[in-house]
């Protein structure tokens, strides 16, 4: 009888403590997946030559989706599937690219329900830019009002990314307000680096200077 209580008691101490191990292990693997992604796109974005775009971002899209099954009911993976098929949409063109964007939307709302501050108000840059980079009716579903919307909750998230400031920009200037652009332009370029995402920094901040180059012209 007493070694059947202390098999128990143990059993209460132990089995608690293993499932906060495997959750640890399962987070910290779901961490380096979508690092790899995080990688990896900055690579097909900014690096990779346009002849070899299509085969990029096909193999990336496909290593998205392993992710997304690996780790079910995890925003991260889905809002990063999305911006690799958003990105592909936007890299490769083609007919199939507005049912690619409406496959990235379609990810990233399913991220929103399970976690809607995931990766600092990414959700809501990504559909943001979605929304006034996308043709309206009866084309696509583009919408300035909704990307305002969208781009506005991510500078709430996240008030001093890149990202959130650098998208925001964009938008203004897609709405002729270039005085206003330029400010989240600026502000964007005195973004915090990301350790993690030299390269996407560094693109990022390309993108930014030609646009305020553009402007100025």
């Amino acid at each position: 009888m007493k070694n059947t209580k202390l098999s128990s008691m143990i059993a209460l101490i132990i089995l608690p403590a293993l499932s906060l191990l495997t959750a640890a292990v399962s987070a910290n693997s779901m961490d380096t997946a979508v690092q790899d992604l995080q990688k990896q796109w900055a690579i097909a974005n900014y690096e990779t030559a346009e002849a070899d775009l299509d085969k990029t971002f096909t193999q990336l899209t496909e290593k998205a989706e392993q992710a997304v099954k690996d780790y079910p009911q995890k925003a991260e993976p889905l809002i990063w599937n999305a911006i690799i098929v958003s990105s592909d949409a936007g890299k490769t063109g083609g007919f199939g690219a507005l049912g690619k964007v409406k496959k990235a939307r379609k990810l990233l709302l399913e991220a929103e329900k399970i976690n809607p501050d995931a990766l600092h108000g990414s959700i809501y840059t990504s559909l943001g830019s979605l929304y006034y980079q996308v043709p309206g009716w009866p084309i696509g579903f583009g919408n300035d009002d909704k990307a305002e919307e969208y781009l506005k909750k991510a500078l709430l998230l996240n008030p001093d990314g890149i990202d959130s400031n650098y998208f925001y920009g964009d938008f203004l200037l897609d709405q002729g307000k270039k005085e206003e652009a330029s400010t989240y332009f600026n502000k964007a370029l005195k973004a915090p680096a990301r350790p993690q995402r030299p390269l996407a920094d560094k693109g990022r901040q390309n993108e930014i200077q030609a646009k305020l180059k553009t402007m100025n012209q």
